[in-house]
Order: C-alpha cells, then structure tokens, then sequence
C-alpha cells in the first residue's frame, strides 16, 4: 500500500495506530464530533470583516483549535460545517489537525439555524456524535464526561448567576432535561440566575427522524435545542445534563481577553 508523503495524512496515520495498539478502550461510536462554523458572529462584526467567529484568537490560537484538543481520543473525526469566510477554516486545518481527519460541509442555504447547520451534515454523520458550537471554549474532562453516559443524550449546563445570551434549563424530578428556553428578542440581555445550557450535546442520528423545530415562533431560522428538545420527547430518550463550572463562551470581543485570563489559570 502506498503510503502518503503528506505530513497530515502521516500524523493521522500514526495516531490511529497508536489508538489500535494501545487498545483504548473508548466507544467506537463516538468517532464523530461536528462544530457548527458557519456563521460570522453578528455581535463581534469589527473582527470578523476578514475572519470566521470561530477562526478568532486566544492566546494566540483560533478558537476552532481549542474545541478539536478538547476532544477524546475516541473522537478520530471532525466535521466542520462551514459558510462565512470558509476558506480561512479550510487553509488552516487542511484535511487533517491532530491525528483527527476533518470533513467540511457547506451550510445549506435553506436549511438556515444552528439546526439547519446540523441537518446540513446529515448524510455524514452516523450513530452517535458530539455537537458543538464553533465558539465557545470547552475543557477535555466535560467533553469526556459526556461521551460516558449510556442509554441517553446529554448537554453541558453550567449554574451562572446571570443568563445573559444562554438558554435556561429546565429540569424535571428525575433531573433529566425537559425544556431549554431561549429568548425570542435576540440579543436580549437577562440579569437572572439558572441552568445555562452551553451548546455542547452528545446525541445520535434519531434526531434526524424528527421535524426541525424553528428557534420561535416566526423565527425563519431552525433552533438545534428546540430541535433536539422536541426529538428526545417524540422519542422517549433521555436527555441528562453534565454540570460544568469551565464552560468559557465567546459572544463579545471582550470575551476574547476575559477567556485568555480564565486559560491561564486552568
């Protein structure tokens, strides 16, 4: 068999080996993990004229880096889904970043919302996966953590003392996840405390047998928590909330530097 004089292809090569020898004990089906990167940010419009949101820098790397890191060895493939400014994401990441292949998907222009983004990869994607946002900051143990639960989806919630921009969870007496609440004003700002949800899901591909959900009433843009939401009560799964207190999201520039302070000390 040839053998690819790609450094990238090697490295890939070289990290699938070590996995098989070292017979890691990881969930083969959870090789998949997609980051939803189409957008450009519409609050951070001063930095993207010429860059991607997820494509912006910490501590001197982009954004995007830090979510593929994060990831668990059982993860060997990414899928990006990409619109604004893709070739920015493709140039950096090539075909291949950290023993990890990478596939890129273009958002369907009908198929608008971070729902949209997903269903936009739908044929790629197979059994169970993670989801995340190209955003926000990540740390490995959550990721990891999620991944562990059997028999049921899971999201990454964290107790803030204000909501902000985050969507409220709701539990039920079980401690299952029942319902996540988003403002229907956007960029509407709430001062109160509660369960934020931080966009990090762990589901399969049942989702795709349900209806996309629209982000509100009106909204011309699908909602993936909405969506998801909706598919785990058609479908009778689960869905657990993983508690975090490292969640670091991205929504204004000053983020940028309040998250570059939050890495130093982790």
């Amino acid at each position: 068999m040839k053998t690819s004089d790609n450094p990238s292809d090697k490295d890939f090569l070289s990290r699938r080996a070590s996995r098989q020898a070292s017979g890691a004990k990881a969930n083969s089906s959870t090789g998949q993990a997609i980051i939803l990167a189409a957008g450009r940010g519409t609050r951070m419009t001063e930095l993207t004229a010429s860059v991607p949101k997820p494509m912006l820098l910490v501590a001197g790397r982009p954004l995007l880096e830090y979510k593929i890191d994060a990831l668990p060895d059982s993860v060997d493939e990414v899928i990006i889904v990409v619109g604004y400014l893709q070739n920015v994401i493709r140039e950096h990441f090539g075909t291949s970043y950290g023993g990890r292949r990478i596939i890129y998907v273009e958002q369907k222009k009908e198929l608008d919302g971070t729902a949209g983004a997903l269903w936009s990869a739908q044929s790629v994607l197979r059994d169970k996966f993670l989801v995340m946002m190209g955003d926000d900051i990540y740390a490995s143990e959550d990721v990891a953590k999620c991944v562990e639960q059997t028999g049921s989806w899971t999201l990454l919630v964290q107790e803030l003392p204000e909501l902000y921009r985050a969507g409220r969870i709701q539990l039920n007496a079980e401690g299952n996840i029942v319902n996540i609440i988003e403002s229907s004003k956007e960029d509407e700002v709430r001062k109160t405390s509660g369960i934020a949800s931080t966009n990090l899901f762990f589901i399969d591909a049942r989702v795709f047998s349900c209806p996309l959900i629209p982000k509100h009433a009106g909204s011309l843009e699908f909602g993936l928590p909405q969506t998801i939401i909706g598919a785990s009560r058609q479908l009778n799964i689960p869905f657990v909330p993983i508690f975090t207190d490292k969640w670091i999201q991205i929504t204004s520039p000053k983020d940028l530097v309040m998250a570059e302070k939050m890495l130093q000390v982790r």
